[in-house]
């Protein structure tokens, strides 16, 4: 069976922890990269007791390639190998074209899009070696078809799936699966904080979201790839 050793970028977020939460609850050895020491901490504190010693936090802008290899090179050096890659970080910012201006569109590309080729890059070596790897990215229901009112974000996660899909055809080869999971709005605190009025109960659980993420993960989808799923 094979071991699974897995990283999480945007791991201390809301959805990131749940997939963090729902790997370390499946068996798996899970490193984290974070940026801010409060939302490392927080997460550190959801963690089971018994969960705490396969748990791997480390500091890493995962949007730097330099710092995203020298993280890979740590958990390497920690797990003896990855062999999932979950890409969980991204941001939101809404706005049409007259609206989103070239600082705000290249924001949501390097959160949304060039971290999740950063963290593909940075692991797959690892994976090719292993002849075995689960790489599952985080798009968004909203962008399929795309919508209007969030164009940089919308263009963005709609580069995560081509990606994705992409990089399915060329990794299948190496035992590699790239698959996509799509959430409808999630029930998060920034969400509500955004969004006071909405009624949070017809929103998908972050915890859904994740099941279908460790899903995705198992060794037994290895004929699962390139895939969109939406939840």
């Amino acid at each position: 069976m094979i071991s699974r050793f897995a990283i999480v970028t945007g791991g201390t977020g809301a959805l990131g922890q749940a997939v963090t939460l729902k790997l370390l609850a499946e068996g798996m050895k899970v490193a984290v990269p974070w940026v801010v020491p409060a939302e490392s901490e927080a997460l550190a504190g959801r963690v089971a007791p018994d969960d705490r010693s396969r748990l791997l936090l480390a500091k890493c802008d995962v949007t730097d390639a330099s710092s995203m290899a020298e993280f890979v090179g740590t958990v390497v050096k920690q797990f003896h190998g990855i062999n999932v890659l979950v890409t969980a970080v991204g941001g939101f910012a809404g706005g049409g074209i007259l609206q989103t201006d070239l600082e705000g569109w290249n924001r949501m590309m390097t959160l949304n899009l060039t971290s999740t080729f950063i963290a593909a890059r940075a692991v797959v070596p690892w994976m090719r070696g292993a002849r075995y790897g689960r790489i599952v990215t985080v798009a968004s229901r909203a962008v399929v078809p795309p919508a209007a009112g969030f164009l940089g974000y919308t263009v963005a996660k709609a580069g995560v799936i081509a990606l994705t899909q992409a990089l399915a055809a060329e990794l299948k080869v190496d035992g590699i699966t790239v698959n996509s999971v799509l959430p409808s709005t999630m029930d998060t605190p920034g969400n509500r904080a955004a969004m006071p009025d909405e009624d949070p109960k017809a929103w998908t659980p972050v915890e859904s979201v994740a099941g279908a993420i460790a899903f995705l993960a198992r060794t037994e989808t290895a004929h699962v790839t390139g895939a969109l799923v939406t939840v």
